[in-house]
């Protein structure tokens, strides 16, 4: 029987890669903002309640702009933790599952090992408050919600660090990429993977199961956004030199949203729950480079 979800978010990197992947076995009906304005917390509010047959709902909608929130504050919080609040308060009611998408960036860096679920989160900026919010708000008025901690996103899709390498190196011999924030990158697609091949389990856990509740999923490895990015032109560049990329420190990349230095998820609990380990970052972005290539010559053709 194929299962019925509610995606919010059509256009993201998370988004369009679980409508890529979901094939027969779901049956994904994206909304976009155009669709439903997440701002409006009764439209999203309807949007799940007008559904005849549901069995998940998918947040893949977010407020992403790290920098820009610290300006904006009101929106980021309106799309990134009152939405979802709404979007738990009625698959409550409806008896439908829900997955959250979250972030590394609710720490603040400051633990020298990687993070665990049950430690206490501390922000360091108006979008890392604005997505812990979300949890609080999600994991509060949903008992059959799971929220997905993520870090370092990467896709063929989107705008990403990926992205934003091979970008910048079109008009810039050199590169400063600051070599002291450490994460475990996490590719969208696997991500999308998971979410997949895990919602007929989610669809059918009943509240209180282990599935439930804050889970942390990156792929596996940790790097700095130097090593990334070395690894990106090694693989996206293999027969041509690569730009110059120095090491900086963060301090010397200063940003309105101050960063983490270490960002790296500790993904026991999946594997513990889900009987699921991640494969290596740099296998996974092989594969999204791979897919960027790919992309490119079908528009040359």
């Amino acid at each position: 029987m194929t299962l019925r979800v509610l995606q919010f978010g059509a256009s993201g990197q998370l988004a369009r890669e679980l409508c890529d992947r979901a094939g027969d076995r779901v049956e994904i009906k994206a909304l976009s903002r155009a669709d439903v304005d997440l701002l409006d917390t009764a439209a999203v509010a309807r949007a799940i309640a007008a559904e005849p047959v549901l069995d998940l709902v998918i947040n893949a909608a977010a407020y992403t702009a790290v920098d820009k929130a610290e300006d904006e504050p009101d929106l980021a919080y309106a799309i990134n933790a009152w939405a979802p609040a709404a979007m738990a308060k009625v698959c409550a009611e409806r008896g439908a599952a829900l997955v959250h998408i979250s972030t590394d960036m609710v720490f603040s860096g400051a633990k020298a090992a990687a993070y665990v679920e049950t430690d206490a989160p501390a922000p360091l900026h108006v979008y890392g408050a604005s997505k812990l919010a979300g949890e609080q708000a999600v994991l509060a008025a949903c008992d059959r919600a799971v929220v997905l901690r993520v870090s370092w996103l990467f896709s063929a899709y989107g705008q990403n660090f990926l992205q934003a390498m091979l970008r910048l190196a079109q008009s810039q011999p050199r590169l400063r990429v600051v070599a002291d924030q450490r994460a475990r990158p996490t590719a969208s697609g696997d991500l999308a993977a998971f979410i997949l091949d895990q919602a007929p389990r989610l669809a059918a856990a009943p509240a209180g199961a282990q599935e439930w509740g804050l889970l942390h999923f990156t792929n596996a490895g940790v790097a700095t956004r130097h090593e990334m990015a070395q690894a990106i032109f090694a693989l996206a560049w293999p027969d041509r030199a690569p730009p110059e990329i120095e090491p900086i420190a963060t301090r010397d990349f200063p940003t309105p949203a101050r960063r983490a230095l270490n960002a790296e998820l500790d993904c026991s609990r999946l594997s513990q729950v889900f009987g699921v380990t991640p494969r290596p970052w740099r296998d996974a972005l092989g594969e999204a480079i791979a897919a960027l290539a790919a992309a490119e010559d079908r528009k040359v053709a």
